[in-house]
């Protein structure tokens, strides 16, 4: 089961199609077989966390906090990697700094 923090290879559906591709994404969270994440993506010109080769990836990318979706486990089909301790508080704080606009 994936544990919030790694890096997995997903099948996702596009928000602007039906079709479905394998990407990389990274785990929120998992409950009763569903897994939330954030998608991944190749294209460092986009806004969100960058990653580097040395966080286990193959190439530059960035975590994309603004695609975020559920999946089924099922979906979930291997590990690539773990993002190490200090980019995953990266990544809570910048979750939780979208979230606070719920408070206003």
């Amino acid at each position: 089961m994936p544990e919030p923090g790694d890096v997995i290879l997903a099948q996702v559906q596009f928000t602007d199609s039906s079709e479905i591709k394998t990407r990389p994404a990274l785990v929120l969270f998992e409950e009763l077989g569903n897994v939330v994440i954030a998608g991944i993506t190749s294209n460092i010109e986009m806004k969100g966390i960058q990653l580097t080769e040395a966080d286990g990836l193959m190439k530059k990318s960035v975590i994309k906090l603004n695609y975020i979706f559920t999946i089924s486990s099922q979906m979930a089909q291997r590990k690539l990697s773990r993002l190490n301790e200090k980019k995953r508080k990266q990544v809570y704080e910048e979750l939780v700094k979208h979230l606070d606009r719920l408070q206003a």
